[in-house]
């Protein structure tokens, strides 16, 4: 069986990672000002964060056309796949997912479309397409790879500072925000996702950026220690890299054990956390287990 790996563009992975494992993205659409842009098509994270600045208006991210997806599947098809393992961020900040197994998947005759909610997004899903697609290039079957998925997505967990809610307050993205509202006295919100509900939910609040990402690191060190297996550390910054590289100098001497990629927040993501935000995630290394 010929299998097929497509993600959104909230994967945020490099073009040579696309190229080597034969990932095909769907852009998602991002609106600033009423004009349209494809995230990693035609708007940079640069230049996302820079009209972010000078906007009029909350930007809003919105799903891509039906028509647009289902041609997509089809191509596949066409190319002499015979299913696609379909890769997406949470359905719980995006209805993508949704979409994709309620109306999509049906519309397609001549492949077997398989959409998979990641429960996630960013790297840490970007690392599960990349194994998906391993196993694809090596022949395993989608029943072999859907359980692996599964498995990498028990494993991923994160924590994210950010400098205030409002962006997802306003996006609605926020399920315990009445809470937390108000970024008074330099007070650093953290992140993550609930593990019952999925949702993006409020942890704690800490005052200042460097007692926040203190917090996050005795976090990280509590629930690390309960694993069993190699896990891979994930720095993901809004526009910040400086910050993103300095906190990777401090956590590689503090772990030098595992592994520490910097990745990034693009404008799909930015919409909702806003510039400046930072995270530390962690899952399964899919490079050594």
């Amino acid at each position: 069986m010929k299998i097929a790996v497509v993600t959104d563009s909230t994967a945020y992975l490099s073009p040579k990672q696309i190229e080597k494992y034969n990932i095909h993205i769907v852009p998602i659409p991002v609106i600033i000002d009423g004009k349209t842009y494809q995230e990693g098509v035609d708007i940079t994270t640069g230049q996302f964060f820079d009209n972010l600045r000078m906007s009029e208006s909350f930007p809003s991210t919105s799903q891509p056309p039906i028509g647009e997806l289902v041609q997509m599947y089809e191509n596949l098809g066409d190319q002499g796949y015979d299913a696609v393992i379909s890769i997406h961020l949470a359905a719980t900040i995006s209805g993508l997912y949704n979409t994709l197994k309620t109306i999509v998947a049906p519309q397609v005759k001549n492949i077997k479309v398989i959409p998979f909610d990641s429960k996630i997004t960013v790297m840490l899903m970007g690392n599960m397409v990349i194994e998906a697609a391993r196993m694809a290039q090596h022949g395993e079957t989608t029943t072999t790879i859907l359980s692996r998925l599964e498995h990498l997505r028990e494993t991923a967990d994160e924590y994210f500072v950010v400098d205030d809610l409002q962006n997802l307050v306003r996006g609605g993205r926020l399920s315990n925000a009445s809470a937390f509202i108000g970024s008074v006295l330099k007070i650093k919100p953290i992140l993550t996702f609930d593990e019952e509900t999925d949702k993006i939910v409020a942890f704690d609040k800490v005052r200042s950026s460097k007692r926040a990402l203190k917090r996050v690191e005795g976090l990280f060190d509590e629930k690390v220690k309960k694993l069993d297996y190699p896990v891979r550390m994930i720095i993901i910054h809004a526009n910040d890299e400086e910050a993103a590289q300095d906190w990777k100098q401090k956590l590689t001497k503090q772990y030098p054990e595992h592994p520490i990629d910097i990745s990034y927040f693009g404008p799909v993501i930015g919409t909702h956390l806003g510039e400046k935000a930072l995270a530390l995630a962690w899952m399964e290394d899919i490079d050594n287990y």
